[in-house]
């Protein structure tokens, strides 16, 4: 039988790791099992939930189907590297989500937090049909739809009123 480990480098949340594992493990198992982030969940296992959603390079991905052996030197965020790693103040958007309710079994919250930055990265004032557009991807299973965009719509007030060098670097 052939090795199947070899060298991981990652990038995750500002931190490199060289881990000895097999290339082919899904990124979601090895931040869990290996790095004991909990924010991205375990879902579908197929892409389609978007519970294990992280952020590769700023863009929003599903760990579930992506191998840590074709990650290469790619920037991966998860909902633990948001918070603000000085002061431990939450992100924008999951302040919004706080203040307005925006989660209720949890299911889907990794997903919907994640997706929201990427798109307030891009779109600091979305309209709601936007906001709608860029968590289509993210299954809500109790129906909190009202209080996540109310929660995308907070974060981004919450964006535009911070300090500019912040907003910028988050």
């Amino acid at each position: 039988m052939a090795d199947t480990t070899g060298t991981a480098h990652l990038s995750v949340n500002g931190r490199a790791y060289d881990l000895d594992l097999d290339p082919h493990r899904s990124l979601l198992d090895v931040l869990r099992s290996e790095l004991g982030l909990k924010g991205p969940k375990y879902g579908c296992g197929m892409a389609q939930c978007g519970a294990c959603t992280v952020l590769v390079d700023g863009a929003p991905a599903r760990a579930c189907v992506l191998r840590v052996g074709k990650l290469g030197p790619r920037a991966v965020t998860t909902l633990e590297g948001l918070a603000d790693p000085e002061t431990g103040a939450l992100h924008p958007v999951q302040a919004g989500f706080v203040a307005e309710e925006g989660a209720q079994c949890g299911y889907c919250l990794n997903g919907m937090v994640m997706s929201a930055v990427a798109l307030l990265r891009q779109e600091p004032n979305p309209s709601v049909a936007r906001i709608r557009a860029a968590l289509a991807h993210n299954l809500c299973r109790c129906g909190t739809h009202a209080e996540i965009l109310a929660s995308v719509q907070r974060a981004a007030e919450f964006l535009a009123a911070a300090p500019s060098d912040k907003a910028a670097s988050k």
